[in-house]
């Protein structure tokens, strides 16, 4: 019995490695430069070209939230996001929101309301809630706002509202009323 061989692929070396490019980042307020390959996502760049590892790889795919960061002050799912296509963008992470020694109101608000057990979610749960609170004030609507016509405010933020706006974030641990609780509190005082 003869055995047949598969011809050769002539795939040229560039195609499977392709060369790094360089981007230019505001990261936490600080003008980075990274040598990225063209399908790293912001997340991998982020966690092992900077060693900013309090953005969490949960489940790669864009389903659980633990990897938000803000780009450009809006909300990103970095696992989703691809690194070269960010060249001259501001990004945020959790390690860029405590200011002069001093923590984040949400941040604070987490630990006062208990929102956190395991900790593996939080830093995507508190970057997506102060996304959240800056939607509200800017009168953005939800799937659960009872009236797009009224002009929204985050006085508007009800534990429904919170919620809804939050769906994205998931927490293994079920700390899901603290974390709204937290939410909540923060929008009040800010």
């Amino acid at each position: 019995m003869r055995t047949r061989t598969k011809p050769a692929l002539n795939v040229p070396s560039d195609a499977v490695h392709p060369a790094p490019l360089s981007i230019r980042v505001i990261v936490n307020g600080q003008p980075r430069t990274i040598a990225v390959e063209p399908r790293t996502t912001l997340l991998e760049a982020l966690r092992e070209g900077l060693a900013l590892t309090g953005t969490k790889k949960g489940c790669d795919r864009g389903e659980c939230g633990a990897c938000t960061v803000h780009l450009d002050g809006r909300r990103v799912l970095s696992c989703m996001t691809l690194a070269a296509m960010q060249d001259g963008r501001r990004i945020t992470t959790i390690e860029g929101l405590a200011k002069d020694g001093r923590l984040h109101p949400l941040q604070a608000a987490f630990i006062e309301r208990d929102g956190f057990q395991c900790g593996f979610c939080t830093s995507g749960q508190i970057m997506s809630a102060i996304a959240v609170i800056e939607e509200a004030k800017a009168g953005w609507p939800s799937a659960a706002t009872v009236d797009v016509a009224r002009p929204f405010t985050a006085a508007d933020l009800t534990t429904t509202e919170i919620r809804e706006r939050m769906s994205g974030n998931l927490c293994r641990c079920a700390c899901y009323p603290n974390i709204v609780d937290a939410i909540a509190d923060a929008a009040e005082t800010g």
